[in-house]
């Protein structure tokens, strides 16, 4: 009999069944290409000098959805093997579209294209500058995009109508694009999560986007309870955008065109003008009605210092000025330190009593070999 308080030893546990892992899902991409190239005409097949093996070897393997477009990356289906079978492509892309909507369950998806980056001249006018960013480089593949129209005209209401648009949600807040005229940056993600966290005098502050595109920024200043947020935007398509984001997330917004006259009174959380940024400061000067401007984001690469003298004048109370550029790693610091000196150099012409700092610096993401893109919050106050 054992002593009192001792325990009888247990006897040994049968290790538990371990279960096979699970197959993992064929690429839909690749699951499309197999059954579109069965479909072939024999003497085709019969005189192609390459195998199905190769034609998989150099097909995308990854896709981005934006409902219900489908985008694929940059230089997909651009091999030899694959533009020798351009004649017969046509009908792969529907069967890509239905394997991928069948993986995603976000419904049926109906439009196709290949990314591309967003050039920063225009050949086709002399390389002058894609002051628009417009995204001419973007390959449509399958689905109606919109019309295309005329260099140089202003869209209609009936374009808008006509035109493909899209949506995706970040942070819990949802932007609308039309991808065939307008270019969305979802490497912004965590900046525009970033300036959620500015809530200090949310509710009593005006912050300005001198490049507001479809909202990026805009509804990131909108969501954190600010007042009022003004923005400047040259692109149609890209105003039209962020009318149709806001509208997707409850928030009211007016567009200011250009000649139109704006004194500031309204209900509305958002006001973008149609126009050049450099009215901005116009636009801004003696309207009572703004209150104080704490934050200026000045979002364009790849660099944005024709703006920021304005953006130091319009920033009226202590607060922040967010600057983007495309800087080499080498030389990040070193390009904070020639932001003081601009700033600083034109402080000194303005009002008495204002200092800057260089609060902090923020890595976005990589733009390119060695080359990142870098955000300076540059915060100005009252010299105490």
């Amino acid at each position: 009999m054992p002593d009192i308080g001792t325990t009888a030893p247990s006897p040994p546990r049968t290790p538990p069944h371990k279960r096979a892992p699970k197959p993992k899902p064929p690429n839909p991409i690749e699951s499309a290409i197999r059954t579109w190239f069965a479909t072939l005409p024999s003497p085709l097949l019969a005189s192609l000098p390459f195998t199905l093996s190769t034609l998989l070897a150099s097909s995308p393997k990854r896709w981005v959805v934006y409902p219900p477009l489908v985008l694929l990356p940059s230089g997909s289906f651009h091999s030899p093997n694959w533009t020798s079978l351009t004649p017969h492509l046509s009908t792969l892309w529907p069967l890509i579209l239905a394997q991928i909507s069948t993986r995603e369950g976000k419904g049926a998806l109906t439009h196709l294209a290949i990314n591309a980056g967003i050039p920063l001249s225009t050949p086709d006018d002399g390389e002058a500058e894609n002051i628009l960013r417009s995204p001419s480089g973007l390959i449509f593949l399958h689905g109606d995009f919109g019309p295309e129209i005329e260099k140089g005209r202003e869209p209609s209401a009936r374009d808008f109508q006509e035109a493909f648009w899209v949506s995706s949600k970040q942070n819990g807040i949802v932007q609308v694009w039309a991808p065939r005229y307008t270019m969305f940056s979802r490497g912004n993600v965590t900046e525009k999560a970033r300036l959620l966290g500015f809530r200090d005098y949310a509710q009593v502050m005006t912050a300005v986007d001198l490049y507001a595109g479809i909202g990026y920024f805009v509804f990131s200043y909108v969501a954190i309870g600010t007042r009022r947020v003004l923005g400047w935007e040259l692109n149609p398509w890209s105003v039209e955008g962020l009318r149709r984001g806001a509208a997707a997330n409850g928030w009211e917004v007016k567009v200011v065109r250009p000649g139109e006259e704006w004194n500031g009174v309204g209900t509305e959380r958002i006001v973008v003008f149609l126009e050049d940024n450099r009215n901005a400061e116009r636009r801004v000067e003696g309207v009572k009605a703004l209150g104080s401007i704490r934050h200026i984001n000045c979002g364009l690469l790849p660099t944005s210092e024709a703006s920021w003298k304005m953006a130091l004048r319009i920033l009226n109370a202590d607060g922040w000025l967010h600057l983007h550029e495309n800087v080499g790693a080498k030389d990040v610091v070193k390009r904070g330190e020639e932001i003081k000196e601009i700033l600083r150099t034109e402080l000194e012409k303005g009002k008495a009593g204002r200092e800057l700092k260089i609060e902090h610096i923020e890595t976005v993401k990589s733009f390119a070999p060695g080359v990142f893109h870098i955000v300076y919050d540059v915060y100005v106050s009252t010299k105490t």
